[in-house]
């Protein structure tokens, strides 16, 4: 593929922008990070960033000459156009263990804690409350299926998309929220392991210096 730099529309924070920028950094695939502040500037609501994303959310990502949205879809497009090292394990069963995990972190845990959804609810303290029940009951989830698939990793011994999404996840829950995630044997036992790897040293929240 092209030799250009990538762009990275993200927030350092933002446990989706953490899932790509690590992806990248798996695939050594030249970006610049460009800062969307979700939080404090709302800058992901001005009209010019929604022109790059129409749905007004993180992470964006320029690449060859085209712009992908959805922190999944930009994992598969990855993945697909730069296939080694390889983020999918090859065996059917795996590769749907795989796709277990993140899907119960992508569309059942994440969407209930955006913080947009702070809103919803009359103090802060209601948000965390039921932002840690919704983590809680995944993590119950996924301790269940890592003791069916975790090797070195979430799935055997190859890294995989579902390691990129739960680092940042788990991150989220012991920070954000303030959980205690060691009852989740297989969870926490994973989550020391992997935050000790070189990718998701380069790529943590207090690592990343956006433009």
């Amino acid at each position: 593929m092209g030799g250009e730099t990538a762009i990275l529309y993200g927030f350092r924070f933002s446990s989706c922008s953490w899932r790509v920028r690590a992806a990248l950094h798996i695939k050594g695939i030249p970006f610049v990070e460009k800062n969307v502040d979700i939080v404090k500037q709302l800058s992901h609501l001005c009209e010019e960033y929604r022109r790059i994303n129409p749905a007004q959310k993180v992470p964006s990502l320029v690449i060859d000459g085209e712009t992908v949205v959805e922190s999944m879809a930009i994992l598969q497009y990855i993945e697909d156009t730069r296939p080694r090292p390889s983020l999918t394990p090859d065996k059917p069963l795996s590769k749907t263990r795989m796709r277990e995990i993140c899907e119960t972190i992508v569309s059942g845990i994440q969407p209930l804690q955006n913080v947009s959804l702070r809103s919803w609810f009359e103090c802060e303290e209601k948000y965390l409350q039921k932002g840690r029940q919704v983590i809680d009951r995944g993590l119950q989830t996924l301790e269940a299926l890592l003791q069916k698939s975790a090797g070195s990793y979430c799935v055997g011994d190859q890294l995989t998309m579902a390691d990129l999404c739960l680092v940042p996840q788990v991150f989220n829950a012991t920070n954000r929220f303030k959980m205690n995630v060691d009852n989740y044997v297989t969870v926490s036992k994973l989550y020391q392991k992997l935050l000790e790897e070189e990718t998701f040293k380069a790529t943590h929240p207090k690592n990343v210096n956006p433009e």
